[in-house]
């Protein structure tokens, strides 16, 4: 299945504001699709939100004030050459802010604690001071392992190795990756014979740690911890605390990064980093808890509506290189499934998946021109993926925390980006808790007469379909079950859906019956499905791949 998708209409250019009164800012005319609706008496349509971040309170850490940054070339900080050259090549000049801050300490040999936005290039910024770390001391593969590189998902750890690679390419110190779903004795097998520096996801490390014979790590020099607060969230807090203790602490130079602060998070940076780390946040000062390149905007539609205005949407901007988040592993399916069978092109991630599927989807989106990636959370977090133009948030998240990592896949490294957020109109109070959080938004309304009437098609498609009416069944009660697992109550109250609806979002002119309370726990998991652990779930068959695809009509 290709990414690359034919070249099509990517805009509906007769979209059409909503009447404003005389004293509401205009709206800039945008040509993918909706058009902002800024009504100035409408909190609504002004909704934007703030973050919470690390404070500089963890035994004794000492802040560095921010100011108005100016790009400082990489040339400045004395690297080695292998590093310089390196760096070039990648083809990077100058540092972004975090970088600036943050290099020079580590260079020195600080421990460090720092907070910035989803796509500050964090990932280079603890990367170099860990590759000049290993080339100083002239690490060799029989020292073992010199530095231990910490991340949440599989796919960021791939990425994060995939830059650590290149900037190692001049050096002569071994690397290497250890991850849930990789074959484990091929793993140990290099351990044994040296990797001087390790990325990994926590519970593949853990397990190496304690049962690998011939894993060398007392010599190890410098621990990172990413996204912390993500690897907390998604339960491995016993697994960090177990790993701290079994990693040597003498001499060890320590790095945590989180966007946002919670009580585990502070206990994990205590017994990690060493008294008095340096707190760096670059993003206190902000404005807005995203980038100022995000153009950012939400819909109102209901639920018997929501997918005719999404394969409106993504039919018309095949070009485009598009990411949709749902909320669950069944429902990204479904969709993918059907939108495959119907001649819409896309590729779909979530946590159920194999590791080499999730590998594979992964690159190929990445070096993909244009296309569309359905996929859950399991995308939402650090991943930089080249050259994404629009975000849409099919299912809205239940943290503005999410949805802030989610339309970070967007306007990355100065560039710019797009997201959309679908709301029913019992969601909108989700709009106070963004405006809490700093996030700028404007309403967009799409035109009735521009989005395509496939309602009827869809649900013949449905009856008659084996497998599509299977993978919708288990993707409705996905939907519902995640739905209930939802903290926020009194905005995804799944009491309140119209479950005749929603039934027709998902193709069924009746909706199946379901019953909610059974399974919402493990809903709940499954949005936070970046699961360390073997797969144990097969994919559906990919069946429209092998038979008879049809277009619905519009």
């Amino acid at each position: 299945m290709s990414a690359v998708s034919p070249p099509r209409d990517d805009s509906l250019k007769s979209a059409k504001k909503r009447k404003r009164p005389s004293n509401s800012t205009t709206a800039i005319e945008k040509g993918d699709v909706p058009q902002p609706v800024t009504d100035a008496d409408s909190t609504m349509a002004e909704a934007t939100s703030s973050k919470v971040t690390l404070d500089g309170g963890v035994d004794g850490a000492r802040n560095v004030p921010g100011q108005t940054y100016e790009r400082v070339p990489f040339s400045t900080l004395n690297l080695s050459n292998p590093t310089m050259n390196a760096i070039q090549r990648i083809g990077f000049e100058t540092m972004t802010e975090v970088q600036a801050r943050t290099i020079p300490p580590l260079l020195a040999g600080k421990d460090v604690l720092g907070a910035a936005r989803t796509g500050s290039g964090k990932t280079m910024a603890f990367l170099v001071p860990s590759v000049e770390l290993l080339s100083t001391l002239r690490f060799k593969p029989v020292n073992g392992t010199g530095v231990i590189i910490i991340s949440p998902t599989r796919e960021l750890a791939l990425q994060i190795f995939g830059v650590a690679k290149e900037l190692m390419q001049g050096h002569s110190q071994t690397f290497g990756v250890l991850m849930g779903g990789a074959n484990r004795k091929a793993e140990a097998d290099k351990l044994v014979k040296g990797v001087n520096l390790i990325v990994a996801t926590p519970g593949r490390l853990l397990d190496h740690l304690q049962n690998t014979k011939g894993f060398v790590f007392k010599n190890l020099k410098a621990l990172v911890i990413d996204e912390a607060d993500r690897i907390l969230e998604i339960g491995f807090e016993e697994e960090m605390k177990q790993i701290i203790k079994l990693l040597p602490s003498e001499n060890r130079q320590s790095m945590l990064f989180s966007a946002t602060q919670t009580t585990k998070v502070t206990d994990l940076a205590r017994i990690s980093l060493r008294p008095g780390p340096l707190y760096i946040n670059v993003d206190e000062e902000k404005q807005a808890s995203t980038v100022d390149m995000l153009e950012q905007g939400y819909v109102v539609c209901e639920s018997d509506k929501r997918f005719m205005l999404l394969f409106t949407f993504l039919r018309k901007n095949l070009k485009k290189k598009v990411i949709v988040f749902f909320s669950s592993c069944n429902s990204v399916n479904y969709h993918a499934e059907l939108l495959n069978y119907i001649d819409v092109p896309v590729l779909d991630l979530h946590g159920k998946q194999k590791q080499q599927k999730r590998t594979n989807t992964f690159f190929e989106f990445c070096n993909a021109p244009s296309g569309i990636l359905l996929c859950t959370d399991v995308a939402a977090r650090g991943l930089d993926i080249p050259k994404v133009d629009w975000i849409i948030q099919f299912d809205p998240p239940d943290d503005p925390r999410d949805y802030i990592h989610r339309v970070g896949r967007t306007a990355r490294a100065g560039k710019t980006g797009k997201s959309l957020l679908f709301l029913l109109p019992s969601e909108l109070g989700f709009l106070r808790f963004l405006k809490v959080a700093k996030v700028p938004l404007n309403e967009y309304q799409f035109p009735q007469k521009k989005i395509a009437d496939v309602q009827k098609q869809l649900e013949n498609l449905i009856s008659k379909n084996h497998y599509l009416n299977t993978s919708a069944r288990d993707g409705y009660r996905s939907y519902l079950q995640s739905y209930a697992s939802y903290s926020l109550k009194k905005i995804f109250d799944v009491n309140k859906l119209d479950l005749a609806k929603v039934g027709k979002a998902f193709g069924f002119s009746v909706p199946p019956k379901v019953n909610i309370s059974v399974g919402t726990a493990k809903a709940k998991k499954e949005r936070n499905d970046d699961s360390d652990e073997e797969d144990d779930g097969v994919p559906k068959k990919a069946f429209y791949r092998n038979r008879k695809k049809g277009k619905f009509q519009s």
